[in-house]
């Protein structure tokens, strides 16, 4: 058994088995995970401005 298989290693405690979801639509791809924003691009793209981003250029 190579040490990339095993499961008790250093790593081991680093993994984690949550799924993250948009909180809006539940969608699984495409999350802004960044500041614990956790929307999908696409419902983020229509919320930001609201929230306080700004688009530039």
């Amino acid at each position: 058994m190579s040490e990339a298989n095993n499961d008790t290693g250093e790593h081991a405690a680093k993994r984690t088995s949550t799924r993250h979801t948009c909180r809006r639509c539940d969608r699984e791809q495409g999350l802004v995970g960044k500041y614990d924003i956790n929307l999908c691009r696409q419902c983020f793209r229509e919320v930001a401005r609201d929230m306080g981003f700004e688009k530039y250029s």
